[in-house]
């Protein structure tokens, strides 16, 4: 057990949490398990080995942390994966999540395979806002970056995502150069059509892959914003703000769909972050690219256990955030994790 869990003092909810930087921290992203039902090849390897059950959070310490992190503040959780909506029992979470005094956002990332049937669902069940990743609008590339996923079925939870009604839907794609930088314009048109956003995102340089080397795929930010530009005139609505996450945000003056970009490398928001991430086996990171964590896992199983402890073990993880990560410009790191481990 990780020394910050041990021998813990009762904690009194001070209902917020800051960090050494004086940062608010109010914004959760919870995964809700490491499996997914696609491969894609800058996420993990194609042979995966998951988690064995033991090591998963049940459905019911999930919704414990999640109940003890908004009384500590927290007006925004994400659920992520892996592929949250493999997830078995995933509605049923979203309802009592839902239900949590507090919460002002309740958000869900997907790569959309199962929105067609859960979409109605989701939104019933009170997630307010959806991010799903779609990279290409080639089929044949879809398949070939997602190894096993069908464009056609994305595309159908798509159009189900928006005829659900969600506060906002947004597109998350992850450009490659040499693989789909190509594409950049007609997805900002698909977006456009659909009147939902779209973010661009850097790669992130997470898990050790050899499907391809990452410092030659890399496609920066600013790159991909003066292409967008030339067509589309964008108009910057500043940094991040809120809880709103780390895009950030351009408008188009003849379209309601805005145009985001997440720059790990070219353009940090280190100073801005106000996110923390618990992994599906319990993990509490403190920073995408560090290993900076505590394990909540040993605090919710621990013999008498009691949400002060948790509420505990979270407040003095403030204290190990640390200020900034180190992604290199190259596509170096030294972080091993996929991010189906880490969370989306």
């Amino acid at each position: 057990m990780n020394t910050i869990t041990r021998n813990l003092p009762e904690a009194r909810f001070p209902g917020q949490l800051v960090d050494r930087f004086q940062r608010r921290v109010d914004y959760l992203r919870l995964s809700v398990t490491d499996r997914c039902d696609f491969r894609c090849v800058y996420c993990m390897a194609e042979d995966m080995t998951f988690l064995p059950r033991r090591e998963v959070l049940s459905l019911e310490e999930l919704f414990e942390v999640a109940r003890v992190f908004t009384e500590l503040g927290v007006g925004k959780i994400r659920l992520t994966g892996g592929e949250p909506l493999v997830r078995r029992g995933i509605v049923d979470l979203v309802q009592r999540l839902g239900q949590l005094s507090g919460l002002r956002e309740l958000a869900l990332t997907t790569n959309g395979s199962q929105l067609a049937k859960l979409a109605p669902a989701l939104r019933e069940a009170g997630v307010t806002s959806v991010n799903i990743s779609l990279d290409t609008l080639n089929p044949t590339r879809f398949r070939e970056l997602t190894r096993t996923g069908d464009l056609d079925t994305v595309q159908r939870g798509i159009e189900a995502a928006v005829a659900a009604g969600f506060r906002r839907i947004k597109l998350n794609a992850v450009i490659l150069r040499g693989r789909n930088d190509d594409e950049v314009l007609t997805l900002v048109r698909y977006a456009r059509g659909l009147g939902i956003d779209i973010a661009f995102i850097e790669e992130m340089p997470l898990g050790q892959i050899i499907e391809h080397d990452r410092s030659l795929s890399l496609a920066d930010s600013d790159s991909l914003r003066r292409q967008i530009d030339a067509v589309f005139p964008l108009s910057s609505e500043g940094d991040p703000r809120g809880s709103a996450g780390p895009a950030r945000y351009f408008r188009m003056h003849d379209s309601p769909s805005r145009v985001g970009f997440i720059s790990p490398h070219s353009n940090n928001f280190c100073h801005l972050c106000n996110r923390v991430r618990l992994t599906v086996s319990g993990r509490l990171l403190l920073c995408l690219g560090n290993e900076h964590s505590v394990d909540l896992r040993a605090v919710l199983r621990q013999q008498g256990y009691r949400s002060e402890h948790l509420a505990a073990a979270i407040i003095a993880a403030m204290d190990i955030k640390p200020e900034r990560h180190h992604f290199g410009e190259d596509g170096a790191t030294e972080i091993v994790r996929f991010m189906n481990m880490t969370g989306g």
